[in-house]
């Protein structure tokens, strides 16, 4: 399943317009600030899709019989890009516990790379719902060697995979190798450069929240 803002009329799309735009862009608390409103987004439609009990809430009145979650999922992210969409996520589902993992791109002298994992910091996953968020799916390569290493660590119950915005090159990527994942993008851009960034996605995600790296 795949779930695309871009294809449904809402503020969501402001929000994804304006982490696009270059010159929006200089205000990296801004730019923080759309991340997270867009993890905030992105939580409401997937408590849609999560399981609920009925509880017998006590007012000063009465008692009313509620919906409330069955269990709170665990919000995962991939360092350091993925900190303000996983915050929107946290904003809502304010009682989840979190994953963080290190991982990126080490590029080799030919110019190729290869995804690099070092550090994994997470919750007892069994039997839960995890939700994997990172703002931009381009290769998909980070996504699913961070999803395989969990699903093999445990029996996950349910895989949801949030990305700002995806290529179709990495959506194909994460659909052949988690294909019980169900996926959630602000857009899907075609294209992509050389080097593996979207086009004409946005620029590199962790740069524009926290400055650029060395």
């Amino acid at each position: 399943m795949i779930f695309d803002i871009s294809k449904i009329k809402s503020i969501a799309n402001t929000f994804i317009a304006e982490l696009r735009d270059e010159n929006i862009q200089k205000d990296s608390m801004r730019f923080r600030k759309n991340l997270e409103r867009l993890g905030e987004f992105f939580a409401y439609e997937i408590s849609k899709s999560l399981k609920y009990a009925t509880k017998d809430i006590t007012t000063p009145l009465g008692v009313s019989p509620c919906e409330v979650l069955a269990q709170q999922p665990v919000l995962a992210t991939i360092l350091r890009a993925g900190l303000p969409l996983q915050q929107g996520l946290l904003n809502i589902f304010d009682r989840a516990e979190c994953c963080f993992i290190s991982a990126y791109r080490k590029v080799e002298k030919s110019g190729d790379f290869v995804i690099q994992m070092d550090y994994i910091s997470t919750p007892d996953l069994d039997g839960k719902v995890l939700i994997m968020a990172d703002p931009m799916l381009a290769t998909g390569q980070s996504m699913v060697m961070c999803c395989k290493e969990l699903i093999n660590r445990y029996k996950i119950e349910e895989l949801h995979i949030v990305a700002a915005i995806a290529s179709t090159e990495g959506i194909a990527h994460v659909r052949a190798n988690l294909p019980k994942a169900k996926i959630w993008v602000g857009a899907v851009d075609e294209e992509m450069t050389s080097k593996s960034y979207i086009v004409p996605g946005l620029g590199d995600a962790g740069d524009l929240a926290y400055g650029e790296k060395v």
